[in-house]
């Protein structure tokens, strides 16, 4: 007869199987707005804090929104700067280069909804450059 895994093991599985998949690109998002010394205590920090309420977030609908929501929200306060969901997309894109099925996955959204951010912000930043090539009246 198989001895049954506890609760607890299952919890510690997932929560590990949770950090060994996030950890990498929160590090990078942090080290793309922070100081290094600073990147690495904001993950430190956001992994402790999901640690801390894992019973918790895993009954959640979406735990890696949970998580991303605090997350974004304490690199903001450590930066002095809040950034909107387009522009961590296109941070997250562009400059991180991770897929969109990544970003949907770390984010807790659907890669519709990345894809959605992501074309509204080119969309928004080829008006700008569109516009400053050619002032109104002068087109």
């Amino acid at each position: 007869m198989r001895k049954a895994t506890a609760p607890t093991a299952l919890l510690t599985t997932a929560f590990y199987a949770f950090y060994d998949l996030h950890r990498p690109a929160y590090h990078a998002y942090a080290a793309a707005r922070l100081p290094p010394e600073e990147a690495s205590v904001a993950v430190t920090h956001l992994f402790n804090l999901v640690a801390g309420n894992w019973t918790t977030i895993v009954t959640d609908p979406s735990p890696s929104a949970w998580a991303w929501t605090r997350y974004v929200r304490a690199v903001a306060r450590r930066t002095g700067h809040t950034t909107t969901p387009a522009e961590d997309a296109d941070l997250l894109h562009h400059t991180l280069h991770l897929s969109i099925d990544k970003i949907a996955t770390i984010t807790g959204t659907e890669p519709a909804t990345v894809t959605a951010l992501l074309l509204g912000r080119h969309r928004r930043a080829s008006r700008r450059h569109s516009a400053s090539r050619h002032p109104a009246g002068r087109a």
